[in-house]
């Protein structure tokens, strides 16, 4: 009982993040995500034009909070935890913007200027959601709800995109006739088959957000929840699973059923043997019944991949990387400026591309080292006692490589729901360092019972 005195005042003291009015960063990073996933990409404030989205503001307000609760912080009784996210962020950050200062210095065509800045702007946004996911969240039970908040929002954002295939409809038209907000159109058709976007602004943007969130959600469900509950079936989970896996398929989309297979493969090893038959038996049958259901479906699938060297996207895409040179020569250390290389350039369709052109040699690698960092940090929850950690913490590391296999099929930071998810997933990757750390100070004290709950002697 001494040991449960000794680390109980570490647990009642509140997070940095916690105020007395229950305003914490799970609450902050929630508003968030409805924002992001709720509201479609196209609306904006239309007195803000392209600052006007409501997810950017809100991220805005997150960095500005986590700026006065840092300043606010009183010091803590538990050692502080290095954090590679933050360091990986931080450092991409300052490339950003010395080479937006360095590309204003050189003088730039004036319709450059605005969306140059927007992108900046966008980028501190998604610096607050980042921060606030890797210093706010330092419980497993914080992490855990944040989490299948993220898994709902995808469910529901899949369950959307099902709905808007089916119908032929957008469905979301109606935020445009809301007073003070403006919309840009969402629908696409492919092969005669209408390509479902949720409330994404475009098909790619849509893959991205639901086949990243898949390994959460199929963590999710395998665990019921991250809820030591029993009763508990997780059927929920398993719902959104079939939602996500459905939405995939009638997505006519090779980066959709790319991203698919790299969520599925990658969340198997941790897959019980239980589930696995499960799972493959349910969705080949779900697969059959869809492709059945759709005359031209699975015609327009197949031709995806055995005609993608005659599709005049991919034509460009590969076509494209032969004027990457062209394009890096004014400087190819540090790019011409984050931004500035609009779509009458060239448009490359491969955000890593786009990156080696606007921040140069050393904006890819600080991008990458920011994927390095997320998915280091996420898998040393490996180390954990807790099961639920562990496999949260792999779910999380396959969602980063999903979205950076993903981003070189389209450039992901230049849609609000791709560039969001990606910096709020890298944020919780970091939080699940601070989470594993904490729990392996506290094991030598107390004991951790199957779900993770701690167990006094």
């Amino acid at each position: 009982m001494s040991a449960l005195r000794s680390w109980q005042p570490t647990i009642s003291t509140p997070s940095r993040f916690n105020s007395r009015r229950r305003v914490d960063a799970v609450t902050m990073l929630t508003v968030y995500l409805v924002l992001l996933m709720a509201i479609p990409s196209g609306v904006v404030v239309t007195a803000l034009g392209a600052l006007g989205h409501p997810s950017l503001i809100w991220g805005i307000v997150l960095l500005g909070w986590w700026a006065v609760t840092r300043l606010q912080m009183q010091e803590r009784n538990t050692e502080p935890v290095f954090q590679p996210v933050r360091f990986a962020f931080v450092g991409f950050l300052a490339l950003v913007l010395v080479s937006y200062a360095v590309a204003m210095l050189r003088g730039q065509p004036e319709d450059q200027v605005s969306p140059a800045f927007t992108a900046l702007v966008r980028m501190l946004s998604w610096a607050g959601v980042l921060l606030v996911a890797v210093d706010g969240i330092r419980t497993m039970h914080n992490l855990a709800i944040m989490v299948r908040r993220i898994v709902i929002a995808a469910g529901l954002l899949a369950a959307l995109g099902l709905l808007q295939f089916l119908t032929g409809q957008s469905l979301v038209d109606f935020f445009g006739s809301i007073p003070g907000l403006s919309m840009t159109g969402n629908t696409f058709e492919r092969a005669g088959v209408v390509r479902a976007s949720g409330t994404a602004i475009h098909p790619l943007e849509y893959a991205t957000a639901i086949t990243a969130t898949l390994p959460l959600v199929l963590a999710a469900a395998i665990s019921r929840g991250f809820r030591p509950n029993l009763t508990d079936r997780g059927l929920w989970y398993w719902l959104s699973v079939c939602l996500i896996s459905a939405s995939a398929l009638v997505a006519v989309s090779r980066s959709a059923i790319i991203g698919f297979a790299v969520a599925i493969i990658s969340m198997i090893p941790v897959v019980p043997a239980r589930f696995r038959t499960a799972v493959i038996a349910a969705g080949s049958v779900a697969a059959l019944v869809i492709f059945a259901a759709t005359p031209g479906l699975l015609s327009a699938t197949i031709r995806l991949f055995s005609g993608a060297a005659a599709d005049p996207s991919t034509q460009s895409r590969t076509s494209g990387l032969e004027r990457v040179p062209e394009f890096m020569s004014t400087s190819p250390v540090i790019g011409s400026g984050f931004g500035i290389f609009l779509p009458r350039y060239y448009i490359f369709d491969n955000q890593w591309v786009l990156l080696l052109i606007e921040l140069g040699i050393l904006g890819v690698l600080s991008f990458l080292a920011l994927f390095a960092a997320g998915i280091w940090s996420a898998r040393k929850s490996r180390n954990s006692t807790n099961p639920d950690l562990r496999l949260l913490g792999h779910a999380l590391a396959a969602s980063l490589v999903t979205i950076a296999i993903l981003f070189a099929f389209f450039d992901g930071l230049s849609f609000p729901i791709a560039g969001g998810m990606l910096f709020l997933i890298a944020g919780l990757c970091g939080s699940v360092l601070t989470v594993a750390a904490d729990s392996a100070r506290v094991v030598p004290r107390l004991g951790v019972g199957l779900h993770g709950e701690l167990t006094g002697s």
